[in-house]
C-alpha cells in the first residue's frame, strides 16, 4: 500500500486537539529567556546558550544547549539540542534535536528528530494522545504535522502506523505513505467496543 488516503476523524481526531494552536508565539505578550550561561560568537555572528528556557504566553522549550541567528523573533532561526522539549496546551513534544524558524513572532516551522521524536497530550476525556517517530515537522500555518521515518500515531486506543504519516488539520484527515516509500505498508489497529453488563439483567448491553 503505497499511497493511502485514510479519513479518520474518529481514530484520529485527537490530533486536532495535540496541535491545534501548536508551538507558536503570543506576539503580544513578552518573551522570557532564561539560561546558565550565554556567549557570543564573532566568527559566526551567532548566539550560544546552555541550560536554556524560553517562553511566552502558553509556550515554552527547554533545551541543554541552544545556538541561534539572533534574538530578534521577528526573523531567526534557532537550533535547540539534548533533551529538547516543546510545551503544548495540555502537551510536550520530546526530541534530541530541533531546528526551529521563527517568523513575525512566531513558528513558521519546526523540525524535531530523535530516537524517536515524540509528542503526547491529554485529551478531554482524560485519555493520553500519543505519538513518535523519526522526524516530525509541524508548519502552523499550513495547518499540517508530518512525521516520517517509522510514523505512529494512537489517540489512547486506536493506532495508525506507516512510513510518513500527514495530519491535515484543517481538512482531519490522514495521508499515510503520501510518497512511494518501498514495501512499508500502512497499519491500523482499532480496538473493539466493550459491551457494558445491565445492572438489572446482567445481560451486556451495547454502547450507543
Amino acid at each position: 500500500m503505497a499511497r493511502s488516503a485514510v479519513s479518520l476523524v474518529a481514530l484520529l481526531s485527537f490530533a486536532a486537539i495535540a496541535f491545534a494552536g501548536g508551538p507558536q508565539l503570543d506576539e503580544d505578550k513578552p518573551i522570557q529567556l532564561d539560561a546558565r550561561s550565554s556567549e557570543f560568537d564573532y566568527k559566526t555572528s551567532s548566539l550560544v546558550f546552555r541550560e536554556i528556557h524560553i517562553s511566552q504566553g502558553s509556550l515554552w522549550i527547554e533545551a541543554d544547549d541552544a545556538a541561534a541567528d539572533g534574538l530578534d523573533f521577528k526573523a531567526s532561526v534557532w537550533r535547540f539540542s539534548g533533551h529538547v522539549r516543546v510545551g503544548l496546551v495540555d502537551g510536550t513534544l520530546q526530541s534530541d534535536e530541533a531546528r526551529i524558524t521563527f517568523s513575525d513572532n512566531q513558528v513558521s516551522v519546526a523540525h524535531i528528530t530523535g530516537t524517536p521524536a515524540a509528542f503526547e497530550q491529554k485529551r478531554p476525556n482524560g485519555a493520553v494522545a500519543r505519538g513518535h517517530a523519526s522526524q516530525i515537522e509541524y508548519r502552523p500555518l499550513q495547518g499540517t504535522v508530518r512525521l516520517t521515518g517509522e510514523a505512529w500515531l494512537s489517540d489512547g486506543t486506536n493506532e495508525i502506523s506507516g512510513a510518513t504519516l500527514v495530519y491535515d488539520l484543517s481538512g482531519q484527515r490522514v495521508i499515510a505513505n503520501p510518497d512511494d516509500q518501498g514495501d512499508q505498508r500502512v497499519r491500523l489497529t482499532i480496538q473493539p467496543k466493550k459491551n457494558e453488563k445491565s445492572p438489572t439483567s446482567g445481560e451486556a448491553k451495547p454502547k450507543p
